[in-house]
């Protein structure tokens, strides 16, 4: 969606690699989409043992999630703002992603001068490494980063400290990693993305086809044991409890583990933008359970379809959505609070209504297009100027 806008601007072009899901790859080569050239590259062989042994980086990675928690970590890193201990051992651990392709990084550091900005997306992967380490001055990384263990990586502190602008999707991520990597941090703000909604596919033929029920509880995304949490064990005991709902829990998104089986539960499996949107609109509440997000796309789109969103209350991002939105969103912490909130939502028409119209009115103000090329295209121009 950003490459895509800036399309009218500047001279784009995606780097990736040919990884298109475990079971097949696109295929290497350069191609248009779009007005955007893509060029893809292979990745390296795994020839080691995905579950390593023991290893130096993951302890100095623990010592600092540690000090972080008990605020230690932003005063030393004010002192210590670059971490090199065990280097050897974190690349050996990017060496051992699937993302990892020798044949791209080569590419970015022999052809660095015919680009102007290098924009990576999220930490989590190689790419963000590799592209900061060739090209520190002309990067800007979108970090997409959350509290979890890649957080605290040590050899983030390199690409934290070095690239020419930071640009995070909410305040809360970006706080987040003010207390990880401390004053000497690049320089950094806001610039988070917008959504494009499909148009609609028709609900008949959708609902046919993946045999949806009347009313229904929606999650779209990953359907993976991280992601989902104790969702299914919760909503089971909801209907136990409150056996006059009507409502089934309909998941969207390819499963990734051997996902639990029952009358109550539906899987759709991948579906198409236009069947999303279809899905979404019909759906009674749309379910976020995830502790790790950065921004979640999901309820943007929900929101700006009208719909209300149940998520976690743990992850603070969400916290930074609820409240900002005027408690568009219903926040739950645990599998109690969970059965009482889907009660609250389930048989309460006019709470719905309510929380209905403050999550379009929050997703237009706050994630309209306009604004977010404004933010980009000023810090693409700053690293250009500088």
């Amino acid at each position: 969606m950003l490459a895509e806008r800036l399309v009218p601007y500047y001279q784009v072009e995606v780097l990736t690699t040919c990884v298109c899901n475990a079971q097949k790859d696109y295929a290497e080569g350069k191609e248009m989409i779009n007005g955007v050239t893509v060029r893809r590259f292979k990745t390296n062989p795994l020839h080691i043992k995905r579950k390593s042994p023991f290893s130096n980086a993951r302890v100095i990675r623990n010592i600092r999630m540690g000090l972080y928690k008990v605020s230690l970590l932003n005063p030393i890193a004010s002192l210590i703002p670059v971490w090199t201990l065990f280097k050897k051992d974190e690349l050996r651990l990017f060496r051992k992603n699937i993302f990892f392709s020798s044949t791209l990084f080569s590419y970015i550091q022999s052809h660095k001068d015919e680009y102007d900005v290098f924009i990576p997306l999220t930490i989590d992967y190689p790419e963000t490494y590799y592209t900061a380490l060739y090209a520190p001055e002309k990067t800007l990384v979108i970090p997409t980063m959350h509290e979890n263990k890649n957080a605290f990586r040590p050899i983030l502190t390199e690409i934290f400290t070095k690239v020419a602008y930071i640009g995070f999707n909410m305040e809360t991520e970006m706080k987040l990693a003010e207390h990880i990597f401390g004053p000497k941090m690049s320089p950094h703000g806001i610039i988070s993305v917008g959504i494009d909604i499909a148009p609609m596919a028709d609900w008949e033929e959708t609902r046919t086809k993946y045999q949806l029920p009347e009313e229904y509880l929606l999650y779209v995304g990953r359907i993976d044991a991280g992601k989902l949490d104790n969702i299914f064990k919760d909503f089971l005991a909801y209907k136990k409890k409150y056996q006059e709902s009507k409502l089934k829990l309909v998941l969207v998104g390819s499963k990734y583990f051997n996902a639990m089986q029952h009358p109550d539960f539906i899987y759709t499996g991948f579906v198409s933008d236009n069947e999303k949107t279809t899905i979404i609109q019909h759906a009674k509440i749309v379910l976020n359970p995830s502790k790790y997000e950065s921004l979640s796309l999901i309820l943007l789109e929900a929101l700006s379809l009208g719909k209300v969103m149940m998520v976690n209350g743990k992850c603070n991002v969400m916290k930074e959505h609820e409240e900002k939105s005027g408690h568009a969103i219903t926040l739950f912490y645990n599998s109690k609070d969970f059965i009482e909130q889907l009660h609250a939502l389930d048989f309460n028409d006019t709470l719905r209504k309510n929380m209905e119209g403050k999550g379009i009115s929050y997703v237009q103000q706050n994630y309209n297009w306009d604004l977010i090329m404004q933010r980009l295209i000023q810090q693409i121009e700053y690293i250009c100027n500088k």
